[in-house]
């Protein structure tokens, strides 16, 4: 097989999706929004949800799985999650979404599927559980690698050791701090996304981002991005000011419509 592909189908605090493509195998990290909207995404970029062969849920916030239940109900797409996050459907013994849930009992899994090896490592968040993944891809060249980080309230040494020597990484890059403290939220809302289980602000995210490159990232996607805190252009500038590094490839993903990643 030949490289992979990284597409953001939609990123931000109304739904999340990220689908990988590596040969013959399809996967989602999360599947946010709804069923009718993920859909349509994946045939905006060419694919359909009858070729996606696992989803992989990074924590049970309601942006990160709202479409899983209409599509369990029409499909059986194994979907892995945390045995935490997963106590979230149990609320609901009845749901369509349990004949496919595979719950993971440690946050730190390893599991294959096709050409992917997916490993998880935690991630700090105000969840039951949340982790990001790191995607180890079979390919003509060898191994590539690839992390996806979101939802993150700092960077802990787990997360700089799973990413570290990825070629290629999604992260969040969720609001600008000055924005944030000058803007309509209230005051306790600021405080919880400040917080070290909040989400990442685009200053830690530029400087994770630096480190990464100096470790060998090629190239990153943006993702997360808050509407009301944020621009994708002032997530770009600061992240691309921290890299200075122009052979670096830096792309913003829509909160509505696919990005693909540029390599």
């Amino acid at each position: 097989m030949m490289g992979y592909r990284i597409v953001a189908l939609y990123s931000g605090s109304r739904g999340n999706s990220v689908f990988v493509e590596a040969g013959d195998t399809r996967i989602l990290i999360d599947a946010g929004k709804n069923a009718r909207a993920l859909c349509h995404a994946l045939t905006q970029i060419g694919s359909d949800i009858e070729k996606i062969q696992a989803i992989f849920i990074t924590h049970e916030h309601c942006d990160h799985i709202s479409a899983l239940e209409v599509i369990s109900k029409r499909h059986s797409i194994p979907i892995h999650v945390t045995e935490q996050s997963a106590k979230k459907f149990d609320r609901e013994p009845s749901a369509f979404i349990h004949k496919n849930l595979v719950r993971h009992e440690s946050p730190e899994y390893e599991f294959r599927v096709g050409d992917i090896l997916v490993s998880s490592f935690r991630t700090p968040h105000d969840s039951a559980m949340s982790v990001g993944y790191r995607l180890d891809i079979d390919t003509a060249d060898g191994v590539r690698s690839v992390g996806i980080a979101t939802d993150i309230g700092y960077v802990t040494r787990g997360i700089c050791h799973s990413l570290e020597g990825c070629e290629s990484v999604v992260l969040e890059s969720n609001h600008d701090e000055d924005m944030l403290r000058e803007g309509p939220y209230p005051y306790e809302l600021k405080l919880r996304i400040l917080s070290n289980k909040g989400h990442l602000s685009n200053r830690a995210s530029a400087a994770f981002g630096a480190h990464l490159a100096a470790h060998g990232t090629r190239a990153f996607m943006l993702a997360h991005l808050s509407e009301e805190n944020n621009t994708p252009d002032t997530a770009y500038d600061e992240f691309i000011s921290a890299i200075a590094d122009d052979t670096v490839s830096v792309s913003v993903a829509s909160a509505d419509i696919p990005t693909e990643m540029k390599m």
